[in-house]
């Protein structure tokens, strides 16, 4: 093969100028007021709104070797973490910059790859003081007075027989303005089936509280409500027009005055510093701007709390939780609903509506539903090639057989819906909807696996495995309903729900109008989800708004006039005494100007600072006071407790009358700091681009020919 080599450390060193390169177009998305990017598909013209580093890298030209490594590095803080990779991805251009300023003025490779990596180790050591326990947080944040007057509601006692009676859960109020009063809830009319979880529909439009509506699901004579215990709704429900009215998440809608200014508050005992009043604050804590899903989290924080005190399992569970966006509704109709909500054909809807208030036999299928799936490990015998596996001597299409035979196993056991995992053959589909059997694909596995506990049924590979014991009972299919109480109807594709008795699933539905929209509110949505789940997971967080990259520079500053040698490295050893402490002092400012270019864009982006050099001294500033306090660490907790350390920089509610807190994964940024370093450092060992392959040929005629040496 043709082979082409060049040295990347010619004037500049070109992989590092490429990372700064690519990292350099994320910056936007720093801070709590993010600025979306619209990305063009040059094939088909259509456009995606975006505001995540995920989707910005797997939008860019990444051809080059350095930005296939950046590539890797944010899909894997991505699938460990599903947070930071803004930061990650800023990081590795603030660092990538910091390092060729370092190879500018002569510091040999091994010298900054041993003062940077143990002064990012050191950090990260020394700011584990900084860490608040979720427990203490909770307590802090209930107790903080953030309980507005206007919007105090009637306060409910909500017990585990709440569950089972809702006529004695919730207090309501009708408008917040006229005086009070109180509505009743009717008991459900159908018994057994756990109807206050399924049954039921959380909007959660009123505030960031825990909201509940009164609805009546399709099919059902009497409403029912969702509800949990100790949610005060917030007073940051200041409704503005921001940017423009299709991108305004917090706008009046027509939704506003169809339900009659009737809007449910939900709370409960206040003084439980285990209720969700906690889990709802720590999720505005960890929202990081993000308004519009932090009321459906705080709605699922509510339902999963009220369930953990009633069955002893965890308080936030987030395998039990799914999405399913709808387009062609308003951003307002966006909601929490128990059960599972899916999109199928109208001809499928056309199926569930003539199981209206019947209970269905579930078949649950962990794999495709085709004629062609095999199972994964399933090896065809040696040396024979199959023409046809089962020959139809009476003719007819190929297939006919197989679709015959699966409709027949499915009739003799009376089933009615089947999940299936994978794919399913669009012929057979068009079967069952023949025959009245309703077929969903493409189900996640937690979803089956929700339905198999509370319906008995068993996942088979293959309807061939099917027997009695793998078809479960209890399922109830109907058309989704908004929570005015209308059917939707979206054209191609319609919403249904299907729910069980104790089935723990709630389903997020986000709806918008924008096409363009709808990957940029299901990333948001995931985001604060998993932001919680791991603040939860680890136990602990970090103060937020730059709390934790100002002690990093402070450390950074004490670390620099230490005199002791950095790094055990032995060709660090080795070099001179002199050099050696005037290397240490230029690779650690490098590093801490990586942090100091993180805040400093933060306070741009919101519009805290007219510019860099403005945000630069107010960094400055911070510096020297917390050097003048004596103690750093106390000073930037001080400041957090007060009012932020950057004076409400990455407030996300910057309407509500008190400040709020803000805080960040512990796990997550440091494990971000940590591959965006590794990256730039490997980087910067990387002396040749080797190129082989057809590539190799165009070089021969390309602009950049005297670069390259060919072999």
């Amino acid at each position: 093969l043709p082979m082409a080599f060049r040295d990347v450390n010619a004037r500049r060193h070109i992989g590092l100028q490429q990372l700064s390169s690519l990292a350099s177009t994320g910056r936007t998305f720093l801070g709590p007021m993010k600025s979306h990017k619209f990305i063009v598909d040059e094939s088909t013209n259509q456009s995606t709104l975006i505001c995540s580093a995920v989707r910005l890298i797997e939008s860019l030209d990444l051809t080059s070797a350095a930005g296939q490594l950046l590539n890797e590095t944010i899909q894997a803080q991505n699938k460990e973490f599903k947070t930071g990779m803004s930061t990650l991805l800023f990081l590795v251009g603030a660092w990538s910059s910091a390092v060729m300023d370092c190879l500018e003025q002569n510091v040999p490779v091994p010298a900054i790859v041993s003062v940077m990596s143990e002064g990012l180790n050191s950090c990260c050591e020394r700011v584990q003081c900084l860490q608040i326990p979720i427990h203490d947080l909770k307590k802090e944040l209930c107790s903080s007075g953030a309980r507005p007057n206007a919007f105090e509601s009637k306060t409910c006692h909500v017990g585990c027989d709440g569950l089972t009676h809702p006529q004695n859960a919730l207090c309501f109020r009708r408008d917040i303005s006229a005086p009070e009063e109180v509505i009743p809830i009717n008991s459900c009319s159908r018994q057994g089936d756990d109807c206050n979880f399924n049954k039921s529909l959380v909007s959660p439009l009123a505030g960031f509280g825990s909201v509940a509506s009164l609805v009546k699901a399709a099919g059902d004579r009497s409403s029912s409500v969702l509800f949990g215990s100790g949610v005060i709704a917030s007073s940051c429900i200041t409704q503005k027009l921001t940017h423009s009215r299709h991108f305004s998440t917090l706008g009046k809608s027509h939704f506003s005055s169809q339900q009659g200014n009737f809007q449910g508050y939900l709370s409960g005992p206040s003084a439980d510093p285990r209720g969700c009043c906690g889990l709802g604050h720590l999720a505005m804590t960890l929202s990081h701007g993000n308004q519009t899903s932090i009321k459906l989290l705080q709605s699922i924080a509510a339902y999963q709390q009220e369930r953990a005190e009633c069955s002893g399992s965890s308080q936030f569970n987030i395998a039990e939780i799914v999405t399913c966006c709808l387009l062609g509704l308003p951003e307002s109709y966006s909601c929490v609903c128990p059960g599972f909500v899916t999109l199928v054909s109208p001809e499928q809807a056309t199926v569930i509506k003539h199981f209206a208030d019947k209970p269905l036999r579930i078949l649950l299928m962990d794999g495709d539903l085709t004629e062609q799936y095999r199972h994964l490990g399933f090896n065809r015998p040696r040396n024979v090639r199959t023409i046809l596996e089962h020959p139809n001597p009476q003719g007819g299409r190929a297939g006919d057989v197989w679709l015959r035979r699966m409709s027949d196993i499915l009739m003799s056991f009376e089933v009615n819906l089947v999940l299936v995992k994978g794919n399913v053959c669009e012929n057979f589909m068009e079967r069952c909807i023949a025959s009245r059997i309703l077929v969903i694909g493409g189900v996640a596995r937690d979803v089956l696996c929700a339905f198999g506990e509370v319906t008995g049924a068993q996942a088979v590979t293959y309807l061939s495995q099917l027997n009695a014991s793998c078809v479960g009972n209890g399922v109830w299919a109907e058309l989704w309903q908004t929570s005015d109480g209308r059917a939707v109807d979206l054209g191609e594709l319609v919403p249904v729900r299907l729910s069980a008795g104790g089935l723990p699933l709630l389903t997020a539905v986000l709806t918008t109008a924008l096409p363009s929209k709808v990957q940029l509110l299901e990333d948001q949505f995931w985001a604060l989800l998993y932001r919680l789940h791991h603040a939860l997971k680890d136990g602990k967080v970090f103060p937020g708004g730059g709390a934790v990259e100002l002690l990093c520079l402070s450390h950074i500053q004490v670390l620099a006039e230490q005199p002791e040698r950095p790094g055990n490295d032995k060709v660090v050893r080795e070099l001179p005494s002199p050099w050696l402490a005037e290397y240490k002092s230029i690779v650690l400012q490098a590093l801490g100007s990586g942090w100091k270019r993180y805040l400093s864009v933060v306070l741009c982006n919101t519009a805290k600072a007219g510019s860099e050099l403005e945000a630069d001294a107010s960094v400055d500033h911070h510096l020297q006071k917390a050097a003048a306090c004596g103690s750093p660490s106390a000073y930037i907790l001080e400041e957090f407790r007060r009012a932020g350390v950057l004076r409400g920089s990455s407030d996300p509610f910057p309407d509500c009358g008190e400040a709020l807190k803000v805080c960040d994964n512990v796990a997550a940024k440091t494990e971000a700091w940590r591959r965006a370093l590794d990256l730039v450092l490997l980087v910067l060992q990387t002396d040749t681009e080797i190129i082989t392959g057809p590539q190799g040929n165009q070089l021969l005629n390309s602009h950049v020919l005297s670069e390259f040496r060919f072999l």
